[in-house]
C-alpha cells in the first residue's frame, strides 16, 4: 500500500491491549512503518522496508527463521498469533535482529488488524477518512452500518460503547419504546435504566456470552417497554460495546446468527472510532495547549485552530476529585472529566460554532470565539452555554465547575493568555465556594484577588504580627471566641447592635469582649488603616477555607 506511515511507537499506543501485545524486543521511536504484508514465505514479491510483517500460519517454533526473513528485508515489527511461549534462541533472535515481536491477542482476527494498521498508515484518522470503506461502509459513517443491521434485523437497533453512550442508531426508533427515544435523543442510556440493567444482571451476562442474549420486558419507572435483544462487541476477549435490538420476542436462529456476523463488522468500526477519537483527541489537546502557553508554538497553533484574529473567551472546566462514585466499575475522576470534556466539546460547536475544546493536563479548557460586535457580550454567552450544558447533562456531573475568562479582542497569544489565566483564577475561586457552579472572572474578581494577596503572604511568611494572628493565638491558648467578635463587627461596619444579634450575644457582652480583642491585638478601632489591615488578613483567611 502507499502510505503516509505511522511511528511504530504510536500504532502501539493505539491497538497495544487491544490486538496487540509486545513479546520480544525493544519499540525504537525513531521506526515508521510504512506497510502491512502478509507473510507469504514461497512469494515472489520482496518485503519493502518499514513492513509489519503479519504471519498468520507460523508459530513459535518458526520465529528464527521468520525473523531472518524480516531482519532481511527491512521489516520493521513482525505479528504471530498469540499466545506466545518465547524459549531462550527464539527470544535472541529477536533481539539481535533490531526487530519487535508482537502477538495478535487472543481471539481477535486477522482482518481487524490489517483495517486498523492501514487506517493509520494511511493518515485518514483526522478529518481524511474520505472513501475509506469497513467491511463495505464508509469507515466514519456508523449510522449507514447500524441502518443497515436494523434493516436485517427489521428493528430499530443501537451501537453502544461500554459505557451505554449511543455511537450509532438506526431507523425507526418511533416503533420503540419511551426509553429508547430518551437514550437516542440524549444519546446515552439514560442512568435509571442504565441501573435497573446492572441490578438485573444484564451486562454480566451479555459479556459473558458469545452469543446475542434475550433481555426480558423491562419495567422502567412502572412503564413496560419492548423487549431487548443484545449482543456484545469483541474484539479479541476485551469488550468494546454492544449492539441492542427493541424486539417483541426472541430472534429466530437466522436473524440471531446475522446479529453475531454484525457484531463482527461492528468491532472493526468501534476499533476504528476509538483510534480515531484517540488521535483527533490529542490533536486538539496539543494545539489547544500550545495556544493558550504564549510560547513560539502559539500563532501556528491558533492559525490551525481558525481563532486567529476573532474575540474570544476563554472557559476552564474541571470535576473535583469526589465526583466519582466508589461504585465497582464506575468511573474514576479522571474518567469522568475526559467524558464530561468531550461533551462539553460537542455542546459548544453546537450552540456557539467555532469553539474548540480540550482537556489539558486536569483541566479543560475551551476557546470561545465571537464577533468584532459582540466582544463585551462573549463571556456571558459562554457562562449561558456553560449553564446549558450543566443543565442538559445534569446527569453525572456532581463536582463539575466552569470559569470563564475575560474576552480579548484578537485572538492573540498574549490575549489568550491573559483570558487562561482568568478562567484559572474564577476556577480556583469557584472551588472555594461550594455550590455555585459557573462564573465570570468579572463576578469573583475580588475573591480572586484576596486567593493571590494570600498566596503572596504565605511565600512572604505571612502577616507575622498581624491582629488577627494574635487574636487567633489568644483564642486557642484561652478557649475564647475574640476573632469571631472583631469579624462581626468588623462585617456589621461598626454597628454593635447588629454585630451582636449576629451572635446572638448580649451587647454588653460584646462591647467588653471587642475592647479586649481590641487591646490583645494592640490594635486602634477608630484607626481605618489598622481596620481595613484586619479585614483584609480576615478576608485572606476565608478565602483559603472554604
Amino acid at each position: 500500500m502507499n502510505g503516509h506511515g505511522a511511528r511504530l511507537d504510536s500504532i502501539l499506543s493505539h491497538l497495544g491491549g487491544t490486538l496487540l501485545e509486545e513479546v520480544a524486543g525493544r519499540t525504537d521511536p525513531a521506526v515508521v512503518v510504512t506497510d502491512v504484508v502478509i507473510d507469504e514465505p514461497h512469494g515472489d514479491d520482496p518485503l519493502r522496508p518499514g513492513a509489519v510483517l503479519l504471519c498468520a500460519g507460523a508459530g513459535a517454533g518458526d520465529i528464527p527463521a521468520v525473523i531472518e526473513r524480516a531482519a532481511a528485508g527491512g521489516a520493521a515489527a513482525v505479528v504471530l498469533r498469540g499466545p506466545l511461549d518465547l524459549d531462550g534462541g527464539a527470544r535472541t533472535a529477536v533481539e539481535n535482529s533490531g526487530l519487535v515481536l508482537l502477538a495478535l491477542t487472543r481471539g481477535a482476527s486477522w482482518a481487524q488488524l490489517v483495517v486498523l494498521l492501514r487506517s493509520l498508515l494511511a493518515g485518514s484518522i483526522i478529518g481524511g477518512a474520505g472513501e475509506e470503506l469497513l467491511a463495505g461502509f464508509p469507515a466514519g459513517d456508523s449510522f449507514a452500518l447500524a441502518n443497515a443491521i436494523g434493516a436485517l434485523l427489521e428493528a430499530p437497533i443501537t451501537i453502544e460503547d461500554r459505557d451505554s453512550q449511543v455511537l450509532a442508531f438506526s431507523g425507526r426508533q418511533d416503533e420503540a419504546d419511551r426509553t429508547r427515544i430518551q437514550t437516542v435523543l440524549g444519546r446515552a442510556v439514560p442512568q435509571h435504566a442504565r441501573h435497573a440493567q446492572e441490578r438485573a444482571g444484564v451486562f454480566k451476562r451479555l459479556y459473558a456470552s458469545e452469543k446475542p442474549i434475550f433481555v426480558d420486558t423491562p419495567l422502567i419507572e412502572g412503564v413496560a417497554g419492548l423487549p431487548r435483544v443484545a449482543m456484545a462487541v469483541r474484539a479479541g476477549d476485551q469488550v468494546l460495546g454492544s449492539i441492542w435490538v427493541a424486539v417483541p420476542g426472541p430472534l429466530g436462529p437466522e436473524k440471531e446468527h446475522m446479529l453475531v456476523d454484525a457484531a463482527k463488522v461492528v468491532a472493526l468500526h468501534l476499533l476504528r472510532h476509538r483510534v480515531g477519537v484517540d488521535v483527533d483527541r490529542q490533536v486538539r489537546a496539543d494545539l489547544v495547549a500550545s495556544a493558550l502557553a504564549e510560547g513560539p508554538a502559539a500563532p501556528e497553533a491558533i492559525e490551525r485552530l481558525r481563532l486567529a484574529h476573532r474575540p474570544v473567551t476563554v472557559m476552564a472546566m474541571a470535576v473535583s476529585d469526589t465526583a466519582a462514585t466508589s461504585t465497582p466499575g464506575a468511573p474514576t475522576s479522571h474518567q469522568l472529566l475526559e467524558r464530561t470534556a468531550d461533551a462539553l466539546s460537542f455542546h459548544l460547536s453546537v450552540v456557539i460554532p467555532g469553539s474548540v475544546a480540550a482537556l489539558v493536563g486536569d483541566v479543560c479548557y475551551a476557546i470561545v470565539p465571537g464577533s468584532a460586535p459582540d466582544t463585551d457580550d462573549l463571556p456571558e454567552k459562554a457562562q449561558s452555554a456553560a449553564r446549558d450544558f450543566l443543565h442538559r447533562a445534569s446527569d453525572g456531573l456532581t463536582g463539575v465547575v466552569l470559569g470563564i475568562g475575560r474576552a480579548v479582542d484578537s485572538a492573540g497569544p498574549a490575549d489568550l493568555a491573559r483570558s487562561r489565566r482568568d478562567a484559572d483564577r474564577t476556577l480556583r475561586a469557584l472551588r472555594q465556594r461550594p455550590g455555585r457552579r459557573v462564573a465570570r472572572y468579572s463576578e469573583v474578581q475580588v475573591d480572586a484577588m484576596l486567593l493571590d494577596i494570600g498566596d503572596l503572604l504565605r511565600n512572604e511568611g505571612g502577616l507575622l504580627d498581624g491582629p488577627i494572628q494574635q487574636l487567633r493565638t489568644y483564642d486557642q491558648g484561652n478557649g475564647t471566641a475574640l476573632v469571631d467578635t472583631l469579624t462581626a463587627w468588623l462585617d456589621s461596619l461598626g454597628n454593635v447592635l447588629s454585630a451582636s444579634a449576629s451572635l446572638d450575644v448580649h451587647p454588653n457582652t460584646f462591647r467588653y469582649r471587642l475592647r479586649r480583642a481590641a487591646e490583645i491585638a494592640g490594635m486602634d478601632l477608630n484607626d481605618p488603616e489598622k481596620r481595613f489591615a484586619a479585614m483584609l488578613e480576615l478576608r485572606t483567611m476565608r478565602a483559603d477555607s472554604p
